[in-house]
Parts: structure tokens; C-alpha cells; sequence
């Protein structure tokens, strides 16, 4: 048996904020729009978020998202509302860390 990550799915309490801020910040396509149910392509997996409560550990996972230029994606997150830190380079890596509404972190990377 062969298995294979198909969705990754978020629980949230602000589902109206998170999806803005996937779909509209991110730039992640929206494929579903159901009552508590929000679901985007993000690539080879998606991005699900569902209404409910969630209780993250003391570290919570994080979603990082490939970009070939990673400052030039950095700036264009910004000018759409993303609160993004600065981008860190070494040994041939790019990358910048952000947050969602609900404090989740998420990072820029141009490792493949």
C-alpha cells in the first residue's frame, strides 16, 4: 500500500479570516466554499480549513510554500496585508518566516 499526503487541514475559530487571508494573501486557489469547509490547490497537497478549535502544542507545524525569489515574493505578500520577517540567506538558501490570522507560522523557501 502506497499512501500519499492529499490535504493538510487547519482548525480555526476565524475560518472567514484564514481564508482570506490563504486565498486573497497567499495566493492559494479556493477549489471548495462550504459552510465550516474551506479548501485551496496548494500545489501536490491541499490546504483545508475547518471551523472548530484547535489545541497546538508548543510548537505548532508549520506550512512552507517554495518560491523560486523569495524576497520578491516577501515584498508582494506584504503589499497584500502578510506580516512577514526578513529574508535570511545562506549556503544557497532563501527564506522568510510569516504568520497567519491565527498566529500559525508559515515560511518562503526556495529550497526544493
Amino acid at each position: 500500500m502506497e499512501l500519499s499526503i492529499k490535504r493538510v487541514i487547519m482548525f480555526t475559530r476565524q475560518i472567514d479570516a484564514m481564508a482570506m487571508f490563504y486565498r486573497d494573501v497567499i495566493g492559494l486557489r479556493q477549489v471548495a466554499d462550504e459552510p465550516g469547509w474551506k479548501d485551496f490547490a496548494a500545489g501536490g497537497c491541499n490546504l483545508s480549513l475547518h471551523r472548530g478549535s484547535s489545541e497546538v502544542g508548543k510548537r505548532a507545524p508549520k506550512l512552507v510554500f517554495y518560491s523560486a525569489d523569495v524576497a520578491a515574493t516577501r515584498e508582494a505578500l506584504i503589499k497584500r496585508g502578510a506580516s512577514m520577517g526578513k529574508v535570511k540567506s545562506g549556503a544557497g538558501l532563501d527564506l522568510c518566516e510569516g504568520h497567519d490570522p491565527d498566529g500559525n507560522p508559515f515560511q518562503i523557501s526556495n529550497r526544493r
